[in-house]
């Protein structure tokens, strides 16, 4: 692309809808700046507006999708699109933000668990259903982040909402290990069903692997990497 296209002609400022595949240990708002930086650079502006349509955990990859220019102004539409996630929930243990950021503080036998309870146990977290957000999460509580409260040792009361689960299918069962898919809408933490999930089997669980695959129509499949982003500016 020309570097010296009058800014009003430049695509990104016109608005574009970007599929990125985040990858471990990346925050989202790490990815939004990194995108942001690249396309200022290669073209030479001074700001763009840059942001993404759904945050992602550091410890998860997958499906990011981030709006430039005025395609920013559609960041809620995209938000509330069906999403669909894969990765591991492990039983038998659970920890302070529900998945690895943490250290284990809770471990539970998992000899009573089976493939057959473990998919009965699905059922009561399809539809819709009440869950409370993670306390290690980017909400905010009077004027604060939960994971900065959680961070400095404090506890808060965290307020349970309603969330919808299309599906929750369970594979690969390597009992503390179990995979899943979980196709569901805006505002489910997987965190906290995997959570959740362990407390209604009697037990512990946390989440240690999750990918985000879809947002809507937009499939990861389609997604570029960081380095494919930046190659495909030059292009």
């Amino acid at each position: 692309m020309d570097p010296n296209l009058p800014p009003i002609t430049n695509p990104y400022l016109l608005g574009k809808v970007l599929l990125i595949d985040k990858p471990l240990g990346w925050t989202s708002f790490q990815v939004v700046n990194k995108i942001r930086w690249l396309i200022k650079q290669e073209f030479r502006l001074k700001k763009i507006k840059v942001g993404h349509a759904g945050t992602l955990d550091p410890l998860a990859s997958g499906l990011l999708i981030i709006c430039t220019g005025k395609e920013t102004k559609n960041i809620d539409l995209y938000q509330a699109q069906e999403k669909v996630y894969t990765g591991t929930i492990t039983l038998g243990a659970t920890t302070p933000s529900y998945d690895l950021e943490t250290e284990i503080d809770q471990r539970f036998s998992t000899s009573e668990l089976t493939p057959e309870l473990l998919i009965k146990t699905t059922e009561q977290f399809t539809g819709d259903i009440m869950q409370k957000p993670p306390i290690y999460s980017a909400l905010k509580k009077d004027g604060k982040r939960l994971y900065e409260i959680a961070r400095a040792g404090q506890t808060t009361e965290i307020k349970e909402r309603q969330v919808n689960v299309q599906e929750f299918e369970l594979s690969n069962f390597r009992i503390p290990k179990v995979d899943f898919k979980i196709t569901c809408g805006k505002g489910t933490y997987i965190r906290s069903l995997a959570h959740d999930f362990g407390q209604a089997l009697d037990n512990g669980g946390h989440l240690s692997a999750l990918r985000r695959n879809k947002i809507g129509d937009y499939d990861v499949k389609d997604a570029l990497n960081i380095a494919q982003f930046e190659e495909s500016l030059k292009n």
